[in-house]
């Protein structure tokens, strides 16, 4: 079979498409072929070793997948051979091995996929599906004026929709291209601003009222996170999902102290159980299957065009979901 990975750290072009035997599903395995592998920016962040975690090389990326399972190893149910199912591979401690045609996994731990989802949307909503669900059970937002970072992005673009069917009483979006920020409209978010701009917490405070948002979820870190602070309304709370790209100093954390403000950490795989995640996911898929939910399509890029796809999500050129199709 085909697959990608990286002997060194770098640019895009050190992701190589190399050829290795099919994997065999041991006991209780299922082989998956593989028809859509999310692609995550914190892989970009790992290709180039800018992660909080350096991975082992040779490194071979991707933590979700979707597709239909094509054997069944002693022990698991053969009645699955042909289903199509989502495999969210980071969420079985296996944080590698989904940009490939095939992978073997545990059959009790694939979750069925409705025929009416299709197999790029099963990758848009694991990872990010995941995380925008958990960054709302963390903050609350009903009733709260909402700021979403990132907007058009993986995760944005699903919190929004969702945020607006939590209740909240304003969301608005930051998004730095006209495109961007008009997709993020059409999404549910009430206003749009652009971060790149000098004065955009100005922007932010003007359509609240004067305060700012409740409720900031800011998934980029570094520079962003200090600019974000002054779009924050006292009492006001940062919920920071940018693993490893902390960009707040001890002046900026006294000064929220002085504006009774918060910080609220977020990593996602500290809140998954295993019941958790098939749960959490065909929920996901439902609101999808009725149309509840739209999943934009970023981008689709054949395994050997692995490097493109990372530059697309390194440029800031994506909106929604990249995936390769194998």
């Amino acid at each position: 079979m085909k697959a990608v990975q990286f002997n060194r750290f770098g640019p895009p072009d050190v992701l190589e498409l190399v050829e290795l035997p099919v994997p065999e599903p041991g006991p209780d395995e299922v082989l998956v072929r593989v028809h859509a592998a999310g692609v995550n920016f914190f892989e970009v962040l790992m290709r180039a070793d800018r992660y909080a975690v350096t991975p082992d090389l040779p490194m071979f990326p991707g933590v979700e997948v979707a597709g239909t399972i094509e054997r069944a190893g002693p022990g698991a149910d053969r009645s699955l051979i042909g289903t199509r199912v989502a495999v969210p591979l980071f969420a079985m401690g296996r944080g590698s091995g989904g940009y490939a045609e095939f992978v073997a996994v545990d059959g009790g731990a694939v979750v069925q996929l409705p025929g009416a989802v299709s197999f790029e949307a099963a990758a848009a909503l694991m990872v990010q599906g995941l995380t925008a669900l958990h960054l709302l059970r963390r903050s609350p937002v009903k009733g709260k004026n909402v700021l979403v970072n990132a907007a058009a992005g993986g995760v944005g673009s699903l919190l929004l929709p969702l945020a607006r069917r939590d209740g909240t009483k304003m969301v608005i979006a930051a998004a730095s291209s006209d495109e961007k920020r008009a997709l993020s409209l059409s999404l549910g978010a009430d206003h749009a601003v652009d971060y790149t701009a000098p004065g955009w917490q100005e922007d932010v405070k003007r359509v609240t009222g004067g305060p700012g948002a409740d409720v900031i979820y800011e998934t980029v870190g570094g520079a962003f996170s200090r600019a974000a602070l002054d779009a924050l309304a006292p009492c006001g709370e940062l919920v920071l999902a940018a693993m490893g790209r902390f960009g707040l100093g001890a002046a900026d954390v006294e000064g929220m102290l002085d504006h009774n403000q918060s910080i609220k950490g977020f990593s996602l795989l500290e809140l998954l159980t295993p019941q958790g995640v098939r749960e959490d996911l065909a929920a996901l898929f439902e609101l999808a299957a009725t149309g509840a939910l739209t999943v934009i399509d970023g981008g689709r890029f054949p395994l050997h065009q692995a490097a493109e796809a990372h530059r697309v999500i390194e440029d800031r050129r994506a909106v929604g979901k990249v995936v390769l199709v194998p």
